[in-house]
C-alpha cells in the first residue's frame, strides 16, 4: 500500500508498517474487540468467490482478507509493499501467493482475477481513484472490487465515542506498543478519507456498476462493493 498525499512520504509509511508487523495483529484485535475478523469475512463473502477463482487481496498487510477469501475456495494473490508484513502472512498462509509491490502499479494484467478487495489499506493510496481503478483493472468483467474500511461517523453519540476513542485512546495504545508515530496516523488517516457517499463515487468512476455500501459497528465500518464493467480501469494510467 503507498501513503495518502500530502502526509508522510512512502518510504516512511512503508518502515512504519515494517516497524508495527510484530503487534499489528494484537494492536487490531485489542483496538476493535476481536470484530475485525467478522468485517473481514463479510468482505470475503461480498468478494463472491468460489473454488477454483481467483482472488486478489491489495494491501494485504498480514494477510487476514487473504485468508479469509482462501477459505471461500479461491485461488488467492496476496500484495503489500511491507516486506516484514508480508513475513507474518506467508506463516499463516503458505498455500497464498504472496507478493511485494505497489497498489497504483499491479504487476497483474488485465482481466487476471474474478475479484479484488482491500481491507484497512484503501485510504493509504497515494491516489485514491489511481488504486480503485487498478483493482478494477486486474478484475474481469462482471468480476467483483470489495473495499473495507473505518469511516467517521458524523452524529452523536457515536461521534463523540468515535473521536474519544481514535483520537485519545488509539495513540494511547500506540504509546503502549512503542510506536506512538504509526498509531497517531491512522486517525488522521481515517478523517482524511472519503465517506461513504464519497467512496462510492470514487468506485462509480473508476468504472464500476451496481455500487453499493453497508455500514455496520454503528456506522464506524463501511464495506463498499461494485461490479466491474467491460471497460474498467483501462484508460491511460
Amino acid at each position: 500500500m503507498a501513503v495518502s498525499s500530502g502526509t508522510l512520504p512512502e518510504g516512511q509509511v512503508r518502515a512504519m508498517f515494517d516497524r508495527i508487523a510484530r503487534v499489528y495483529d494484537r494492536m487490531n484485535s485489542v483496538m476493535t474487540a476481536g470484530l475485525d475478523r467478522r468485517w473481514r469475512a463479510r468482505a470475503a463473502d461480498l468478494a463472491r468467490v468460489g473454488r477454483g477463482s481467483r482472488a486478489l487481496d491489495v494491501a494485504t498487510g498480514t494477510g487476514d482478507l487473504a485468508l479469509e477469501l482462501e477459505r471461500q475456495g479461491a485461488e488467492v494473490t496476496g500484495l503489500d509493499f511491507s516486506e516484514e508484513m508480508l513475513s507474518l502472512a506467508r506463516r499463516k498462509g503458505p498455500g497464498i501467493a504472496w507478493r511485494a509491490g505497489n497498489a497504483l502499479e499491479l504487476p497483474f494484467a488485465d482481466d487476471d482475477f474474478a475479484a479484488a478487495t482491500v481491507g484497512f489499506g484503501a485510504r493509504n493510496f497515494d491516489d485514491l481513484g489511481r488504486g480503485l481503478r487498478e483493482m478494477a483493472r486486474v478484475v474481469r468483467p462482471g468480476g467483483r472490487v470489495v473495499v473495507l474500511e473505518i469511516t467517521t461517523p458524523q452524529r452523536p453519540p457515536l461521534s463523540w465515542f468515535f473521536g474519544l476513542w481514535f483520537d485519545r485512546l488509539v495513540p494511547l495504545f500506540g504509546r503502549l506498543a512503542g510506536d506512538p508515530e504509526a498509531y497517531g496516523y491512522l486517525p488522521s488517516s481515517v478523517r482524511r478519507f472519503p465517506g461513504p457517499e464519497g467512496l462510492a463515487a470514487e468506485l462509480a468512476a473508476a468504472g464500476l456498476h451496481d455500487v453499493r455500501w453497508v455500514l455496520t459497528a454503528g456506522g464506524i465500518i463501511a464495506l463498499h462493493s461494485g461490479t466491474v464493467g467491460a471497460q474498467a480501469g483501462r484508460w491511460p494510467r
